[in-house]
């Protein structure tokens, strides 16, 4: 399974995943996910798209409320989900950590029952953004499969509230065979997973890397070189401003969010990025 992609619409300059997102444009944003989405399950890989929805910006994300009204939130917010979970029927979709006009995402009725399953047809796994589900029987009831990460921490009381509830248990039941149908999707129902290579590793390919540069290098703009002012001489001083001075960040939203007690010179900011 892989955790993309970040289908969020473009609506402020500042917010931090915009790197991760793929357009302003609503459509363009489905059709490209879409693809991809088709591409990468092609080759046996599990898309799940994200964040949910109404994750268009990182300030408070884990407690804002997005107050969208409907016509707006199908047309801009809803559309990129709507045409990849159509056109391309991602094996899971991810939810937001922010509420949707009240409720949280992870625990939403209306947007994983109604619209996500059955107006648009989605047949795959909805799992909550890590630290993002709120409530046991509740998130059950109104969709949500899967909390992230394991071990619960939300659902330890699902047992007992499940042995209580008819209706929760067969919420609960539900919910288990959505995430017996992604394991059967994956393979790892006939074989299952190494767990003695259960390790983080990563695979460099050196053309890979180079195209990677060469399309950074191609599409930097620093500013406008008037009077000729670059390139900078070598004992040019820089004054690097704002937060990211001292606790540097390569990365945007919740990766950063996790990294901020990592403290680093300005030195070490300047070569990791910071700006």
């Amino acid at each position: 399974m892989l955790l993309a992609p970040t289908i969020n619409v473009f609506r402020s300059a500042l917010n931090g995943r915009n790197f991760e997102n793929y357009a302003e444009d609503p459509v363009l944003t489905g059709r490209l996910a879409a693809a991809y989405v088709q591409g990468l399950q092609a080759g046996g890989v599990g898309a799940t798209p994200k964040h949910f929805a109404g994750n268009e910006s990182e300030f408070q994300r884990g407690m804002i409320d997005s107050v969208i009204d409907e016509r707006t939130l199908r047309e801009l917010y809803l559309r990129p989900f709507e045409i990849v979970v159509k056109e391309a029927q991602p094996w899971a979709i991810m939810t937001a950590y922010n509420r949707l006009n009240g409720p949280y995402c992870s625990q939403h009725p209306w947007l994983l029952q109604k619209v996500l399953r059955r107006e648009w047809g989605f047949t795959g796994l909805v799992m909550s953004d890590w630290g993002g589900t709120h409530s046991a029987a509740e998130g059950v009831l109104a969709g949500l499969d899967l909390e992230m990460p394991g071990p619960a921490v939300a659902r330890q009381p699902l047992l007992a509230q499940a042995q209580a509830d008819p209706e929760v248990r067969a919420g609960v039941r539900e919910r288990a065979r959505a995430v017996l149908h992604l394991l059967s999707r994956a393979g790892t129902l006939t074989a299952p997973l190494d767990v003695a290579d259960d390790h983080e590793r990563d695979t460099e390919y050196p053309e890979t890397r180079a195209l990677i540069r060469r399309a950074g290098a191609e599409g930097l703009v620093l500013l406008k070189n008037s009077g000729g002012a670059l390139p900078l001489p070598a004992g040019a001083r820089v004054a690097v401003i704002g937060p990211n001075a001292e606790a540097a960040q390569v990365m945007g939203g919740g990766s950063a969010q996790m990294n901020a007690h990592r403290r680093v010179s300005p030195a070490e900011g300047l070569r990791e990025g910071a700006a």
